[in-house]
């Protein structure tokens, strides 16, 4: 290990070091923190059971779920239970007020919005959104519920901001099932794009932002890039390595007469492969364990065909690849519509930013509760997630409070308390609910014009 990494992670190893008096007003700090939010819910009865399931979901039981937390706070469970499965309360106003105090806290105007899936296996039939379906937890196709989650990631932190259950068509086909799981009537079929561009559209505002950011599931997507490019969105999305492109800078020979010939599409694997050692460019990312994360990258200008329909617009073929503790190169492919001028070390960035969410996920299911919960009703599933995100927003508040260097043990943490809200970046209003009282600031300016096909 070269000497400044050792420095370096000598210095990480200092930071992890808790003082005692960090863990001073802890929950006068919480209580302080769940205000904003329990306020949205009307009834002195129901913003003190918010304080109560977050306080539960933030403490040290084994499964966080409603039966475990009452009896924590010594309570009969039907209460909490109510709360949780039946109430009507609508949680998208917690939501909203996330969204604003993630992007007031972490704003910056490069963060990237990260959306990812996440299965939580399930058995039986009647919990909302069951199905068998491809659960990545488990690497197979699973009996599981599907949530979509939207992730905020700038240099500062990143947060879990947004989440949306995913419900299959054959959920939707039976009234039956639908009102047995107390699913609302407007509710109809809606494709996991579909629900990443709702929360683009509600939040998008709120957070500062020049990339959106995904797995291969949204990459393959045309009509989903097609709507990002609509929405001025710049967009880094991977793509699984059969995706096929064909390269607009290729050379083809031209017989003399007839229409200019085109490159022939083929697999975007091949496509890297066959690139020179010239085109590839190192990068530096970030420290790591054992010294610096160091991957490749290269680029080129392609049109890609996804759901056999070549797109309309000329995209940026990206590969990066990494080397493997065994030699073995790992590779991974993406698509981007973003400006020929991006310099390929900004490809690096956002593509290890779209990793920040695995680590929100693991921080919300194992310190937040986030797969603790045993309600099967529409009002109930979204009730706990959205409250366990709010949980694990305050870890990562508590977090960045621990890392300063003159923390104020028993000072409240705020929203922006240890610095100025990013300043708003030029945009418009999106559509979509907000917080009363609060206008969202303007749009990050982002995404650059669409690249035309060149003529052949």
């Amino acid at each position: 290990m070269e000497r400044r990494f050792r420095v370096r992670l000598g210095e990480l190893l200092d930071d992890a070091e808790v003082h005692p008096g960090l863990l001073r007003g802890g929950a006068a700090r919480l209580d302080e923190f769940v205000r904003p939010f329990a306020e949205s819910l009307g009834s002195g009865a129901r913003r003190r059971n918010t304080t109560r399931y977050v306080r539960g979901l933030l403490s040290n039981l084994g499964a966080k779920n409603v039966e475990a937390i009452a009896y924590l706070h010594d309570r009969e469970r039907q209460g909490l239970q109510k709360f949780i499965g039946q109430a009507d309360w609508d949680h998208r106003p917690l939501l909203a007020e996330l969204a604003r105090q993630v992007g007031a806290e972490l704003g910056e105007p490069d963060a990237v919005l990260v959306f990812d899936p996440s299965a939580f296996p399930k058995k039986g039939a009647a919990s909302v959104g069951v199905q068998r379906q491809w659960c990545g937890r488990l690497g197979k196709l699973e009996n599981c519920q599907v949530g979509v989650y939207l992730a905020y990631v700038s240099r500062r932190e990143h947060a879990l901001v947004d989440v949306r259950l995913y419900l299959p068509e054959e959920w939707t086909r039976s009234r039956k099932r639908m009102r047995a799981a107390g699913v609302p009537r407007g509710v109809r079929f809606r494709t996991r794009h579909e629900l990443i561009l709702d929360m683009l559209d509600e939040h998008g505002g709120w957070l500062p932002h020049a990339w959106v950011s995904g797995d291969g599931e949204l990459g393959r997507s045309s009509w989903l890039r097609r709507q990002l490019r609509g929405r001025g969105e710049a967009y880094l999305l991977s793509v699984p390595p059969n995706t096929s492109v064909r390269d607009l800078a290729a050379e083809v020979p031209y017989a003399g007469c007839g229409r200019y010939p085109k490159a022939p599409f083929g697999r975007v694997d091949r496509w890297a492969a066959a690139l020179p050692a010239a085109a590839w460019q190192a990068v530096e990312v970030r420290d790591a364990e054992k010294g610096p994360l160091v991957v490749q990258v290269a680029r080129g200008l392609v049109q890609a065909l996804t759901e056999r329909r070549p797109s309309d617009a000329a995209e940026l073929a990206v590969a990066v690849r990494e080397r493997q503790p065994d030699g073995a190169w790992k590779h991974d492919y993406l698509l981007s519509n973003a400006s020929l001028a991006t310099p390929l070390a900004e490809f690096a960035r956002v593509f290890k930013a779209r990793t920040r969410v695995e680590e929100c996920l693991k921080r919300a299911k194992g310190e937040a509760g986030l797969a603790d919960y045993q309600v099967r009703t529409w009002a109930g599933w979204h009730h706990h997630q959205a409250l366990s995100l709010i949980a694990a927003w305050f870890l990562t508040r508590e977090t960045r409070r621990g890392k300063k260097a003159d923390p104020g043990a028993d000072r409240p943490a705020g929203a922006g308390g240890d610095r100025a809200p990013a300043p708003p970046a030029v945009g418009v209003r999106p559509p979509g609910p907000h917080p009363p009282g609060h206008d969202p600031p303007a749009a990050a300016e982002r995404g650059g014009p669409v690249l035309s096909l060149p003529a052949m």
